[in-house]
């Protein structure tokens, strides 16, 4: 009898990390749609659970927020860790820019909930902070010791790059000129060979 309790804990924590992962891509989406302003129950209805689940899992409407910075943080992270597996260093680095000029692109709507997500949290900006110099380091060290880019460009002055390009005033599809950019600036990098 307690094999059956234990199997049926198993199965309601599995149903608790879907249902967790269901909400948090329904926050995604939503809040990219409809920005800060969207509600919880618009949350809740496009993951097809109930109110009383979200809270469950996100008991404040800036807990979901942080939870949506933290998931997206973590994508990047996890991205260039395969770009690093799979492709040529400066091609690696050069793919992750633009996944965050084109993730960046997607979530305009909901870059006023991701900024709400850090201004409280001091513990939240270290942790985002950490992973996105962590990335990029990887990938920079790669392209570095394959001898393909300057060494004199620390992960620092990359990502405060990266955000310059975000943020620079433009017209309303700023996209193409954000990823022009980028490909500027990652061949400024490059050694010259000759």
């Amino acid at each position: 009898m307690e094999q059956e309790h234990g199997k049926a804990t198993r199965r309601v924590r599995a149903d608790s990390i879907r249902n967790r992962e269901r909400l948090l891509e329904a926050a995604t989406e939503t809040f990219s749609a409809g920005g800060t302003q969207a509600s919880l129950e618009a949350v809740a209805r496009k993951a097809g659970l109930g109110i009383g689940t979200l809270y469950r899992h996100f008991p404040t409407r800036e807990a979901l927020f942080e939870a949506v910075y933290r998931h997206e943080v973590d994508l990047l992270g996890e991205l260039a860790e395969q770009l690093a597996l799979n492709n040529e260093p400066v091609e690696a680095l050069k793919k992750w820019l633009q996944a965050n000029v084109r993730l960046v692109a997607t979530k305009k709507g909901m870059i006023e909930a991701l900024q709400l997500a850090t201004v409280g949290s001091s513990e939240l900006k270290v942790y985002s902070y950490d992973r996105m110099i962590n990335a990029i380091g990887l990938l920079l060290d790669r392209a570095v010791k394959a001898g393909a880019i300057r060494d004199d460009v620390p992960p620092e002055d990359l990502l405060r790059t990266l955000v310059g390009i975000y943020y620079s005033p433009g017209s309303g599809d700023w996209q193409p000129v954000a990823l022009r950019m980028v490909d500027v600036f990652v061949d400024g990098l490059r050694l010259r060979q000759g």
